[in-house]
């Protein structure tokens, strides 16, 4: 079974609140038929642990403005700005430093899972 349409609804509201925050290579997996405990992972990264953390941050902001909040269950690895993720139960966020992300290479982890589309509305559309 696929993503529920609120999982898909927070992932991309996520997304783009990353992207806002000039968020790199921004991806959401459907894990939905892979895992029992969440239904998405979002995982985005950034080339400094200041960045990491005010993308995190805009995210929390922004999922916490939708007409159905959403404010995560859990908070991990705030205090180093390393690797930061947010546990939604729908979704969990992870906001990777550059490096972390090369090294734990979740995308290669779970590369046999759909990805649902996300496009940057900042982005100019393609001609």
């Amino acid at each position: 079974m696929p993503a529920t349409e609120r999982a898909i609804e927070l992932a991309l509201t996520a997304a783009q609140a990353a992207a806002d925050k000039k968020a790199e290579d921004i991806v959401i997996l459907d894990v939905a038929d892979q895992l029992v405990i969440t239904d998405a992972f979002l995982v985005s990264s950034a080339p400094n642990e200041r960045q990491v953390l005010s993308i995190v941050d805009a995210i929390e902001e922004r999922l916490s403005q939708l007409p159905e909040k959403a404010k995560p269950v859990r908070r991990e690895g705030e205090r180093g700005g390393r690797w930061v993720l947010l546990d939604y139960v729908d979704i969990v966020v992870h906001v990777f430093h550059t490096e972390e992300r090369e090294f734990y290479s979740l995308d290669r982890l779970w590369k046999d899972c759909p990805v649902i589309e996300f496009v940057d509305r900042d982005l100019p559309a393609p001609a």
